[in-house]
């Protein structure tokens, strides 16, 4: 079980205030890429797709190794070294006039991400411990916060690129490596560094990580909700053109998705930490599952007329994101229950990875079945109806894995 280290200065608000930042540098830069391709770069759309494809692989895929990353060599530093990385990801993308400059970019972009994510929720779960045992506010409730801050600096992000579009892409890649200058320069100096004296001379392999059958099993079926709420992005347009509408019906709904997380995200983190996070994790699941079915229910039918064509849509959004608020402080609230102070960077990284794992195989097997979702008929009940037993396994899973955490481990 996580130990608590009091002479450890962690300070959360730095934490949560860098995911704020973090996001609005990524968010401001990111969206445009793809426009930049096409409109710039002249770029078909399975070289585009072939590069957008990279970039999240090298995030999500390098996640395991930013983690133990920092279990190995400390949190600060390679917080700090993800930092630069974007920043060299970022300058290539502004500088990069061929297509290899920039995949480099992009997955310079991505790898930084890979290092530096890890590594602060490390950082803020050794923090959460010590504010929990304190009497003060719970592992769970900083997990919910840290949401919130990075909800806000995704919404913040896009606005910020938008205005400055009109300059060009390559203006805003310099906006967005100079946001991580700052961000560099403040956690240089904020980040609490580890004494020498005080590390431990045998560091815990990261491989240890999955010699734990019952946290092999918990991130396998936590994997299913990053492949679900990625569905936000590829399946969400197909149900909008089932419905008549297009792409500008997105912007709404995604304002609907970030209202949500910024308005109940830590109401509902209060209420988990009453009822417990091993009773949230199935809940949580079940809502997703459920949001699934809330189209399907919909998906055989003619839409309807002016904005009830978006009723199947808006509920699946909600019910998607309010599972979200439950899962991911609970989930990220449960992972240092396998973990021992020196391989929590690890464990983060496995369970991002594992679900940017089942995000490439999941899309690469769905792709093809959404297309039967695009005109109602009997047939389009079919994708939503698989996509729906993921969740609902990892519901009944969820029950199995996290029994034994009812009680305290010693």
């Amino acid at each position: 079980m996580l130990s608590i280290r009091p002479a450890t200065q962690l300070w959360p608000p730095v934490l949560l205030g860098s995911q704020f930042v973090f996001n609005i540098g990524f968010y401001a830069v990111v969206p445009f890429l793809a426009i930049f391709l096409r409109d710039d770069m002249l770029l078909s759309g399975g070289v585009i797709g072939l590069v957008l494809g990279l970039r999240t692989f090298s995030q999500q895929g390098m996640f395991i190794v930013g983690g133990a990353l920092s279990d190995r060599y400390g949190a600060r530093i390679i917080i700090l070294c993800g930092c630069v990385v974007r920043v060299v990801g970022y300058l290539l993308l502004a500088f990069g006039y061929s297509l290899p400059v920039i995949i480099a970019g992009a997955c310079l972009t991505g790898i930084g991400g890979a290092l530096f994510s890890p590594s602060i929720e490390a950082l803020l779960a050794k923090a959460g411990t010590r504010s929990e045992a304190q009497g003060k506010r719970s592992r769970a409730e900083w997990f919910a916060l840290f949401a919130v801050c990075g909800e806000l600096g995704a919404v913040l992000g896009p606005v910020a690129g938008a205005l400055l579009t009109g300059l060009g892409f390559r203006q805003v890649a310099l906006a967005g490596a100079a946001v991580f200058v700052v961000a560099l320069i403040v956690l240089f100096f904020c980040l609490p560094s580890g004494s020498a004296k005080n590390q431990p001379l045998h560091i815990t392999p990261w491989w240890i990580t999955f010699r734990q059958p019952r946290f092999v099993a918990f991130i396998i079926a936590w994997s299913s909700w990053l492949l679900s709420y990625n569905q936000l992005y590829l399946a969400l347009p197909v149900e909008i053109q089932r419905a008549g509408g297009s792409e500008k019906d997105l912007g709404p709904l995604f304002m609907l998705a970030s209202g949500l997380v910024i308005l109940f995200q830590l109401p509902l983190a209060r209420f988990a930490r009453r009822v417990g996070a091993v009773r949230v994790l199935p809940v949580g699941f079940l809502l997703i599952a459920a949001a699934f079915l809330s189209v399907a229910l919909f998906a055989s039918s003619p839409p309807g007329t002016g904005l009830l064509r978006l009723l199947p849509a808006a509920c699946f959004v909600t019910l998607l994101t309010t599972g979200q608020m439950l899962l991911v402080p609970a989930g990220k609230d449960v992972v240092p229950w396998f973990a021992s102070e020196s391989t929590l960077g690890a464990h983060y990284g496995a369970l991002a990875t594992a679900g940017g794992c089942a995000v490439l195989a999941g899309n690469l097997l769905l792709g093809d079945l959404l297309d039967r979702a695009l005109t109602p008929s009997t047939g389009a009940i079919v994708p939503w109806l698989v996509l729906a037993v993921f969740p609902l396994c990892s519901a009944i899973a969820m029950v199995a894995i996290c029994r034994p955490m009812r009680r305290p481990r010693t």
